[in-house]
């Protein structure tokens, strides 16, 4: 498995694979071709079919100027390597072509060109151990814990990175509070973080908790859908998830810094087996690869912030994504806004829950951790395109009707 640095990223909004991506392959090509006097991109597949909504065509031109660039939509093109593709067509002053690049936005804002993708060789990897099962099976053999198989893999440097990290999400749920108005796209979509936060401090003692993790989650995935900085959580569709548990918990259970990066350091390493063993692409596997990633994530994550053993924390990973195995992904319109805001805040609080819920076991269960990420995968294999970020199907079927409603 590959470095948490590299699941971990901070970056604009609303989609780690439709901005972020696109904005890594765009710097890319600068230096490839670095006297080029023109570009022409060639979106495919589902970057073209809700690239509009994502902003894909606004952080390419952002990134290359001054150099004008012509963004061609294909959203019936899609590549048997991945459905995020696009080329890089260079140009010089007399439009000629001087050279091409295919890439692709793989999840996570993690791109690879057709040679990395086709590269089967052995790669020298990060973390050898590539399942929950054999990661489990060391941290006992060794009597240590999750957290100390990622410091052993990554080194000592993780921890700033994570300090980063959690200073990100602080700072992106600071700023989604103190924001009101609308969220930017056709919608009207009024950002609700801020009456969320101040109506909890309001409510019975024992909805208080539950309503700040709604408004901290809201605060985050607001900023995302308006492109502000975020972290990749694992992607930005889900990004306001962990934020949303983690801050709700900082309050909550008055962790102290070694907890708040050891915390994240499981979470990360639970979106990292998600990520090499399935996928953390909704146009490749639904939300079910974001968001139940990421409830996965938190689940694991809130398991250890209340002193669960590996065994819970385990548990917890596994039914978060158990209970969202076939999660479509259908933004209505193309934008990261409708259900994707909504459905950050529901899911941090399905986190919590569900760790509570394993923390009143004692860790034994049925289906691992393992077997539920290889469901996934093939889940979102067998699922119809349409439920896989083109907005063809469920509820972006109708933004038609919620767009034309918005203009009377």
């Amino acid at each position: 498995m590959d470095t948490l640095k590299e699941l971990f990223k901070i970056g604009a909004g609303p989609s780690s694979s439709h901005t972020i991506g696109p904005e890594r392959a765009t710097k890319r090509v600068k230096e490839k071709f670095p006297n080029a006097d023109s570009y022409i991109v060639e979106l495919w597949g589902s970057l073209a079919a809700t690239g509009k909504g994502h902003y894909t065509d606004k952080i390419i031109i952002e990134t290359f100027k001054p150099i004008p660039v012509e963004i061609v939509w294909m959203p019936e093109f899609v590549h048997e390597l991945h459905p995020n593709g696009m080329k890089f067509i260079a140009l010089d002053k007399d439009k000629k072509q001087i050279g091409e690049w295919i890439v692709f936005s793989v999840g996570g804002g993690t791109i690879k060109d057709y040679d990395e993708l086709m590269d089967k060789s052995p790669k020298k990897e990060i973390y050898p151990l590539n399942t929950m099962n054999e990661i489990i099976k060391w941290c006992k053999d060794n009597k240590k814990h999750l957290w100390q198989y990622v410091e052993e893999c990554e080194g000592p440097s993780i921890w700033q990175h994570l300090r980063y990290i959690d200073q990100a999400m602080t700072d992106a749920v600071k700023r989604g509070l103190e924001k009101s108005g609308d969220v930017p796209g056709p919608f009207k979509y009024p950002k609700r973080a801020r009456e969320m936060y101040e109506k909890a401090l309001s409510k019975r003692a024992s909805l208080i908790f539950t309503n700040k993790v709604f408004a901290y989650a809201l605060a985050v995935s607001e900023e995302n859908a308006s492109m502000g900085q975020v972290v990749t959580a694992p992607t930005c569709g889900a990004s306001g998830v962990i934020p949303g548990v983690l801050r709700g918990m900082k309050e909550e259970y008055e962790l102290v810094e070694k907890h708040i990066l050891r915390g994240l350091a499981i979470a990360g390493l639970i979106g990292n087996l998600v990520k090499q063993n399935a996928t953390i692409s909704g146009a490749e596997g639904g939300c079910q690869a974001e968001v139940g990633t990421a409830c996965s994530m938190a689940a694991a994550m809130a398991t250890y912030f209340m002193g669960g053993n590996i065994d819970q924390i385990e548990y917890a990973a596994e039914s978060a994504m158990e209970h969202h195995l076939g999660m479509t992904c259908d933004p209505v319109g193309g934008y990261v806004i409708i259900p994707c805001i909504e459905r950050n805040a529901i899911c941090a609080v399905r986190a919590i829950n569900t760790a509570t819920y394993c923390m009143s076991t004692d860790g034994k269960h049925t289906i691992s951790f393992d077997e539920v990420v290889k469901t996934m995968k093939e889940t979102g294999k067998d699922m119809c395109s349409a439920y896989k970020e083109t907005s063809d199907g469920g509820l972006a079927k109708y933004y038609d009707k919620i767009l034309v409603g918005n203009k009377e």
